[in-house]
């Protein structure tokens, strides 16, 4: 779809194109490196920006309400990419497509409508300015369908700050890397969906198998379903996983104030869900106070946000997290960056590289709600301090200098999401070496593989061994790897992490949506080729070993708490990144061998690398 020249085509790949990427971030991973040239503007007419489905999205089983968003990220200047549950993405299935790819920049702001198959750009000046709320009302009105699934940018995208996320329904954010003005760069306000056709399955009965098994097992295979994510905040202060002031500190004494359940206790009015799946597991809160009232049409705070705007910024209010939350779907924000640029910016102010008068009289101190909430609304508008924030912790860092960049807590400029890599040294492999920057979705939760409820289905993939999750070293670096490819693979199905399938079952249902044979090494591998893909998209951009890197805060230990005295060893790491490039057939410097492409299938990317 070219919005320059407000033109749309349709393009139907053939079979072998779907078993060879799968979908989501594997047409992602493909299409920005075949289609688009190096050293585009991330914010200009050359980016594409890419909405892609996956062969689950949109099937009647449990988990499949996702769909991922890719583009060039203005926030980190690489690969870019993001996913997001709840009905748009398995509305777009049902109207007939599995991906939409978008270039160019509108005249004026559009949206663009899709029915049964049919696709149009419309006018969406009225639109544009709107908050999210609003603009789906009014699209809804427009189109006379109540019922229509939409996936919008707010002001925060028109803004183009850096950080900006995409709202699919106003409750579920494509959030990370920046998705969001890349759109509003595009002038596109929304995509609005509307689908009748569920596409046909090879084995109906196996699907509807494991829908009515899930229905009678997800109470007792998963907590989520009580207070979504945010359960286990007392738990992770005790180990030093929550950050605290700015990854600091590794003990909140505040934090039973701000956990999901007293959200979920004090102001929660139910739980909601995504597509076709029973666990329901996004709280909805609403507060009536005057002095902080929240909308519970945007749904309410998961863990990343209740950390990230509470103990990371010292602040114990459960209030202004609400509020926050709400201001982020509102203006159409990522929660995790606008927390951790806050806490960057507190600890800027607290020692002396920001003064009163750089942010307005604004005390933006640790622990000052209000401050937090005042500074929020200014990098959403880009006024005054707020305009240098909305681009960001490593620009923001190097612009203010005089040691800054140190108190950045970004990989590759995406700033690092409430899983202090310290405690989880697996994680921390997988931030400083994925493509993407720091992201915990698709990374090593070193606990989850410790021997007890569930241990033994990761041997499903040879992975046998508890190990610590302080502990960094070859046996850890290959549970990275192979973990890591699995943990993956839901980004290319179009799957939830939070359904709780077996791996087997998981494999059953990819076999039994598509017909196609899936071993646990083709779905492997499958991964293994997008990530591939996306690392060359990476070098073709001036990527190079030194990004592989975490802030030297992570070489320190923290200041308190139970993991007092840990640090994630420069030396260590760089012994790992070294064995992990091996294992994915990468060279020392971590560019991907000739021979490993031609394994993988995708010799044609040997090219992007020869310039």
């Amino acid at each position: 779809m070219n919005l320059s020249e407000e033109k749309i085509t349709v393009e139907e790949p053939v079979e072998d194109y779907y078993k060879r990427y799968l979908g989501g971030r594997g047409f992602i991973s493909a299409a920005l490196l075949q289609e688009m040239p190096g050293g585009v503007d991330p914010l200009g007419p050359e980016n594409k920006l890419i909405f892609a489905l996956g062969p689950i999205t949109g099937m009647p089983i449990p988990g499949s309400g996702r769909n991922s968003v890719g583009a060039k990220s203005p926030l980190t200047g690489g690969f870019g990419e993001a996913e997001a549950g709840g009905f748009f993405g398995a509305e777009l299935k049902k109207a007939g497509f599995d991906a939409i790819i978008m270039e160019g920049i509108a005249k004026s702001p559009l949206y663009l409508w899709i029915k049964d198959g049919k696709a149009e750009l419309r006018d969406a000046r009225h639109l544009w300015g709107q908050e999210t709320r609003e603009t789906q009302q009014k699209i809804r009105t427009e189109l006379q369908d109540p019922l229509i699934r939409t996936a919008i940018i707010g002001p925060g995208g028109e803004n183009l700050v850096r950080f900006a996320c995409i709202l699919n329904d106003l409750t579920h954010a494509a959030g990370r890397t920046g998705l969001g003005a890349v759109m509003g760069s595009k002038k596109l306000k929304a995509i609005a969906v509307r689908g009748k056709t569920v596409p046909p399955m090879a084995d109906e009965k196996v699907v509807r198998n494991l829908t009515r098994w899930m229905a009678q097992n997800f109470k007792k295979e998963t907590g989520f379903w009580k207070a979504g994510t945010g359960q286990a905040m007392e738990a992770f202060n005790l180990s030093g996983v929550m950050p605290v002031l700015n990854f600091k500190d590794g003990y909140f004494d505040a934090v039973k104030k701000i956990t999901a359940q007293t959200v979920l206790e004090q102001f929660g009015i139910g739980m909601e869900g995504c597509y076709a799946c029973p666990v329901r597991c996004k709280k909805k809160v609403r507060i009536d106070d005057p002095t902080c009232s929240v909308d519970s049409t945007y749904g309410g705070p998961e863990y990343e946000t209740l950390a990230a705007f509470g103990s990371n910024c010292g602040i114990d209010d459960a209030k202004a997290i609400c509020k926050a939350h709400e201001i982020c779907n509102r203006q159409g924000v990522d929660t995790i960056s606008a927390g951790v640029t806050l806490s960057f910016a507190m600890e800027c102010f607290e020692n002396g590289l920001l003064t009163p008068k750089d942010t307005d009289g604004i005390e933006l101190r640790f622990g000052n709600a209000g401050a937090m909430l005042q500074m929020l609304g200014r990098m959403i508008r880009r006024e005054g301090l707020g305009a240098l924030l909305a681009e960001g912790t490593r620009i923001a860092a190097r612009q203010i200098g005089r040691g800054a960049i140190d108190l950045a807590m970004q990989v590759k400029g995406l700033e690092i999401p409430m899983h202090d890599p310290r405690s989880k040294q697996g994680m921390a492999l997988h931030y400083s070496v994925h493509p993407a920057g720091a992201d915990h979705c698709t990374g090593v939760h070193d606990p989850v593989v410790e021997k007890g409820p569930g241990f033994e289905d990761w041997g499903t993939i040879d992975v046998n061994e508890s190990i610590p999750t302080t502990e960094l070293s070859p046996r850890k670096t290959r549970m990275v790897f192979q973990v890591g490819l699995w943990s993956q693979l839901p980004n290319y199905l179009g799957f939830c992490l939070f359904v709780p399938f077996k791996k087997k079952q998981l494999q059953e249902a990819s076999e039994a949506i598509t017909g196609w044979p899936m071993s646990y090494w083709r779905l492997m591998k499958t991964v293994e080729r997008g990530l591939t893909l996306a690392k060359i998209f990476n070098l073709r951009e001036g990527f190079t070993k030194a990004e592989d890197d975490l802030p030297k805060r992570m070489a320190t230990s923290q200041t308190n708490g139970n993991l007092k005295g840990v640090i994630v060893d420069p030396q260590k790491l760089a012994e790992a990144q070294e064995l992990y490039y091996q294992m994915l057939g990468w060279d020392q410097e971590g560019v991907p061998t000739r021979g490993r492409l031609v394994e993988l299938g995708i010799e044609w990317a040997y090219r992007c690398l020869k310039g």
